[in-house]
């Protein structure tokens, strides 16, 4: 996946009973070059497949594809063998992960599942302490030993495996901030895109954080979930009333989406269905093979233009 360029991918809801399509959805973006293909991650919810072991076999079918969970569900994942997971599956795809967190939202399935409810501090701090431990646990280097509030090993040794990306879901202002502090990247909860208002509330949160702590803000990119429908004709408006967007031609997308680049800093975007589910097989297609390559020449252009 390109380390620091705008990428582009989609998103899916692993059903059981979606198997074949899915696994034919990804090994066609893998051709049509698109950077990340996401899956969620409810173990709670019996028809989906397990996000972990559908990356696994999916990224193992495909070439240059990155993979990830939009987010692991963290409270059913300790992050010592969250750890072992994506460093194998790195290993294993060549570095093709990246490490989709989220401090856990649904509360009473997760309970469900055995797990003990935590409070929303305490899962904010787990969120943030499971985060250092993964990359602790990533690289390679001596034995680790950490003795956290909610997460301790003694004289574990790293694998010697770059720990992947981390890109967060974080919503409240304590784990936006820890995000600033210890993350990647940032995907903007409810498909909140960069005109809405909790956008413009919550990445100033995230920059501030890394700013206090050393880091430079930009290094925390941002990826958007963005749920449209792509149409033959041009629409005559591309968002509601509320000023969602709703999608459009694919000249308007482009236009939308190199904006959103070079004017708000964008790096990145999901395609879902206009629902926010899995998009159909031909709006891929058009987003793989006509909307991504014309927003990174147009971004090329625009560079290149920029420069003296």
């Amino acid at each position: 996946m390109r380390e620091r360029g705008v990428v582009f991918g989609f998103g899916a809801h692993s059903g059981i009973d979606d198997t074949a399509e899915l696994l034919g959805m990804v090994e066609q973006a893998d051709r049509d070059g698109l950077d990340v293909f996401s899956l969620s991650d409810h173990p709670y919810i019996g028809e989906r497949l397990d996000a972990y072991a559908a990356l696994g076999f999916a990224l193992g079918r495909t070439q240059r594809i990155a993979g990830f969970a939009n987010v692991t569900n963290l409270p059913t994942r300790p992050a010592p063998m969250l750890a072992r997971t994506v460093t194998s599956l790195s290993a294993l795809s060549g570095g093709r992960v990246v490490l989709g967190m989220g401090a856990g939202g649904l509360w009473d399935r997760i309970a469900d599942m055995g797990v003990p409810r935590l409070s929303p501090e305490e899962a904010v701090n787990a969120f943030e302490e499971a985060i250092v431990l993964v990359k602790k646990l990533s690289g390679g280097g001596p034995p680790v030993t950490v003795e956290g509030r909610h997460y301790q090993v003694n004289q574990i040794d790293p694998a010697p495996v770059a720990a992947p990306a981390v890109w967060t879901g974080s919503v409240g202002r304590k784990s936006l901030a820890a995000t600033g502090r210890v993350a990647d990247g940032w995907i903007p909860g409810h498909a909140a895109d960069w005109r809405s208002d909790r956008y413009r509330a919550s990445r100033p949160v995230i920059d501030d954080a890394a700013v206090a702590v050393g880091r430079d803000p930009r290094d925390v990119r941002t990826v958007f979930n963005f749920p449209g429908r792509i149409t033959d004709r041009p629409l005559i408006a591309t968002r509601d009333r509320n000023g969602r967007w709703v999608g459009g031609s694919v000249d308007q997308w482009v236009e939308e989406l190199t904006g959103a680049v070079l004017e708000h800093g964008a790096s990145g975007f999901m395609l879902f269905s206009p629902s926010g589910g899995t998009p159909d097989a031909g709006s891929l297609t058009r987003w793989a093979r006509e909307i991504a390559p014309a927003v990174r020449e147009a971004i090329a252009v625009t560079g290149a233009a920029s420069r003296p």
